[in-house]
Formats: structure tokens, sequence, C-alpha cells
């Protein structure tokens, strides 16, 4: 039997999950719990019917499909009984205007890694590959795995957009498909970790020993989030982790907090709650990234929307390298 897994989305022609030009697979499903998480739709495992109010033209077209009467156009907009609705596909199919979208679709790895390596060409010209993400791809391991070794196979590099969460034999088993890891360390103090992320902080430190120890080339990314991560004391802590422990980190990245999820929570009648945080002024996205120097990381990227200043609420957009001397 051909293996199965969950995607949400498939991203082409990403710059910013890995060297090169890059196709990201984001898979279904996290144990994680961010208070700050901009891919809310990765969460559940399941897949799930939404509706884009925006693009609705009031067809009716799904409603009537429907084989389980699950979906009724009012005038606050429309209704999903999601103890009847089947995620069968039928009403995203019927839609004429798109407003209708199952959010995890399933896919054999074969059909899936014919499906990515399309995009081969960039990846020979630019020394990309294929990233996969999530949610957590550890949670679908088997897949992952699978996936990823038949992409190595076809001659891709592939990347895995991970929070390390993971037992250490489903760890190591992972390890031996993939090219580089993108290791998210958020927060490194236990009790804000587990408040802020909704799981022990020891597990992941734990597995990002291991990276040091099978070679495996790493870059480590932080989300800068008012509050939460951006003190100086964190990205001290985790630049002092990197230096001792884990010797194969290429580089460090520092991605300054926005708020381009709050359409995503509204399609789940949910509210993001960061939604009154305010942007990271672009010069303590600096100051953060020269700590990070100084305590002995070597190649330190900040990136992201900011504020230029206090008395400016223009954003830009800014991807700085450091190579610290």
């Amino acid at each position: 039997m051909t293996r199965t897994g969950i995607l949400t989305n498939i991203q082409r022609c990403s710059t910013e999950d890995g060297p090169g030009i890059r196709t990201t697979a984001f898979l279904k499903g996290c144990p994680l719990n961010c208070v700050w998480c901009h891919n809310i739709e990765t969460i559940d495992s399941n897949p799930r019917t939404v509706w884009h109010s925006e693009k609705c033209i009031g067809d009716k077209a799904c409603i009537e499909a429907c084989p389980e009467g699950a979906l009724d156009l009012t005038t606050e907009g429309m209704v999903i009984d999601l103890r009847k609705c089947l995620v069968c596909g039928t009403c995203e199919e019927e839609c004429p205007a798109g407003a209708i979208e199952i959010i995890g679709k399933t896919w054999e790895v074969d059909a899936l890694v014919e499906e990515l390596i399309r995009d081969k060409v960039f990846f020979d010209t630019s020394n990309g590959g294929v990233t996969i993400s999530g949610g957590e791809p550890l949670l679908q391991h088997e897949f992952t795995k699978e996936l990823a070794s038949k992409l190595r196979v076809k001659g891709v590099h592939v990347a895995l957009d991970t929070t390390g969460y993971a037992s250490e034999s489903v760890w190591r088993s992972i390890l031996e498909h993939v090219d580089l890891v993108l290791l998210d360390l958020k927060q490194m103090d236990p009790e804000k970790h587990q408040e802020f992320v909704g799981i022990p902080l020891e597990r992941v430190l734990e597995n990002a020993k291991i990276l040091t120890e099978v070679g495996m080339p790493v870059w480590v990314r932080t989300p800068i989030i008012p509050d939460h991560t951006d003190t100086r004391e964190n990205i001290r802590a985790i630049s002092k982790f990197i230096a001792q422990y884990m010797q194969t980190v290429e580089r460090y990245d520092l991605l300054a907090f926005n708020k381009m999820c709050i359409e995503k929570y509204s399609l789940f009648g949910l509210e993001y709650p960061l939604k009154d945080y305010d942007m990271i002024e672009k010069e303590k996205m600096e100051v953060l990234a020269q700590l990070a120097c100084e305590e002995g990381i070597s190649n330190v990227t900040w990136s992201g929307m900011t504020k230029r200043d206090d008395n400016e609420s223009e954003l830009t957009r800014t991807n700085e390298v450091k190579t610290c001397g």
C-alpha cells in the first residue's frame, strides 16, 4: 500500500525556506500551540472545510451539492455544520468562485514526489530544493521520511523545517534522509516555553544537540515576538546554546513579528491573540542581531516587516546578514 500524508499547501519559488529557489510542502498537524502561530490551518491534523467570504458570489451551488446538508448561507455568512460535514470536497468542486476550500488534502507519496520535482530545473540552477514544513512534519514522520528519501533519490536537496519536538528514535530516523534542518528555537526559559509554546523545552534542546553529533547542517530560526521572545536575555541564551552545543549551525535567523495571519484566523471563526501588538522596530532587530554576534555566532540574519522608528509607521521589508567577526 502506498503511504499517504495530509498537506495544507505546496508553495513554489520560495527563497526563505533554505538555500536557493525552493518548493515547500506544508504538512498538516502540529503538537505545539504557539500564541503567535501564523499557520493556524496546519495545527489540526484533520482536513477542514472553510469559507472565503470575499470570494463568495452567492451562487449556492455548494449548498445544493452537499450530500449531508452541512452548508447554509445566511445573512451573517456561510454556516458550516462541522458535525455533518464529511470534508468530502463536493462543495469545493461545485463552487464556481473558489469560495469553499478544503484545507488538508491527502497525497500519495509517489504522486507528491512527481509534483515537487516539476520544479527541479529551478532547484538545479539555484542550488535549491524541497523543504518539508508544517505544522510539524515529524507528526507524519513515516510519510516525511519516505518523501525525503525518494526526493533525494531523484537528486533533490531536502530541508526539514521543524520544531524538533519528537522522540529521539523518530528524530534520528528522519535525519538520515535530509540534507539540512531548519530548527526553531523560540524561548529558552522552560516555564515561558511551556506557557507560550505549549510543550516542554528539554526534548527540543536534546534533539538540537543530536544535530551536531550526526554532522547535520542547521539553520536556527527565532521568531521575534513582542513580550514573548524579544528580550535580550532570550536571544543571548539561545545564542550561547548554539555556540556551545550546535557546531554545525550555518546561520542564525531572527524573524520579525507581523500580523499577516489575521485573515487566516477569521476563516476558523477565531481572533488572532496578538492582533493589538505593534511591529518590531528596525533598531531593535539590529540590536538583537548584534547580541547574537557577541555570543559567538558567525552568521546572523534578520528579516521581516519592521517599523523604522517610534515616529514613523511605514513598514519596510528588510533582510540583513551580519558576518560577525
